[in-house]
């Protein structure tokens, strides 16, 4: 039996249905919405929050292997207490769990959010970690003392696999996680940055996590990224694929600051996640170049999708799913 936490985001769905797909029984966690366009008798589901310990310990009853995906992704200052206590505090039971279980393997779903994205004079690689002077992200402050317990756990004596994607590309809902990329520019956002950062086919992150939890490999971590781009040319291949007008007027520093703080100003007022903010604004104008090359070494028979391709095919299911033209 295998488990999947967080199993109705984006990239559980993805592993899940890889994983049915090879034959696997998966015993899937969701915390508010239920796991749709599933018809599998090797399938389950549980409604779980990750931070009911009890509940948690009954749904590890069995199970050999753990993919942790639950979290809260979110760089909205008001969600901030709500993300440490996912992120962190239900990892360290989801750690926990598996140890009373017996599980023989976790992997856990990282970010390179963790490994400190603000990094513009070298290559950021396994290596690294959150600082105050890398990163600005409170997202990947929890995700790198999540990370801590992980490592506790494999202390502890679990068997546990690190991964840290970059930004996952996918057609997830149409207004949350990297959606909202989509949606921003299928609506002519007109705003780009010529900042850099890595791109990854949801797909290709689910295939890498069921590689690592299928070889000998323990007690590492790997950057899943299959390619580096700036956002603006991720945007014009997106406006492309929509047949939309590509962002057209570049942010510079002090206009970031104005527009992070008109998105607050919004937010304050419809009580809604600001689209920008004032950590995303300085991450969007940095340019992060995320070495991959320890997975590729490690699976060398590997390849991953062209992020070009990515974009077509995900642009074609969301106007399918959301019937947009």
């Amino acid at each position: 039996m295998i488990l999947v936490t967080g199993g109705a985001g984006l990239l559980g769905t993805e592993l899940i249905t890889q994983l049915l797909t090879q034959g696997e029984k998966v015993r899937a966690t969701f915390n508010n919405t239920p796991l749709l366009n599933f018809n599998s008798k090797n399938l389950q589901q549980f409604k779980c929050d990750i931070l009911d310990v009890v509940k948690l310990e009954e749904v590890m009853q069995g199970v050999q292997q753990v993919y942790h995906c639950a979290a809260i992704i979110s760089f909205n200052p008001k969600r901030k207490h709500e993300m440490f206590k996912i992120n962190i505090e239900g990892t360290i039971n989801v750690v926990n769990a598996a140890l009373d279980a017996g599980v023989k393997k976790m992997v856990y779903v990282s970010s390179v959010a963790a490994l400190g994205r603000i990094r513009e004079d070298k290559p950021i690689n396994e290596t690294m970690n959150w600082t105050e002077e890398t990163s600005n992200s409170s997202y990947g402050q929890s995700k790198y003392l999540a990370e801590m317990q992980v490592w506790r756990g494999i202390g502890e004596g679990l068997d546990a696999v690190i991964v840290n994607p970059v930004i996952i590309l996918g057609s997830g809902q149409w207004n949350t996680g990297s959606s909202q990329i989509f949606q921003s520019v299928y609506n002519e956002f007109p705003w780009f940055t010529n900042g850099t950062t890595g791109f990854v086919d949801v797909a290709d992150v689910a295939k890498s996590m069921i590689a690592l939890m299928n070889s000998h490999i323990s007690a590492e971590r790997f950057i899943i990224s299959a390619e580096n781009k700036s956002y603006a040319e991720l945007f014009n291949l997106i406006a492309k694929a929509f047949g939309k007008r590509p962002p057209h007027k570049k942010v510079t520093k002090t206009l970031a600051k104005i527009i992070w703080r008109l998105e607050a100003i919004k937010s304050y007022f419809t009580d809604k996640d600001p689209f920008i903010t004032k950590e995303t604004a300085l991450t969007a104008l940095t340019k992060a170049n995320f070495d991959n090359s320890k997975f590729k070494k490690c699976f060398p028979d590997f390849t991953y999708t062209k992020i070009e391709d990515t974009i077509i095919k995900t642009c074609s299911i969301l106007q399918k799913n959301r019937r947009i033209k």
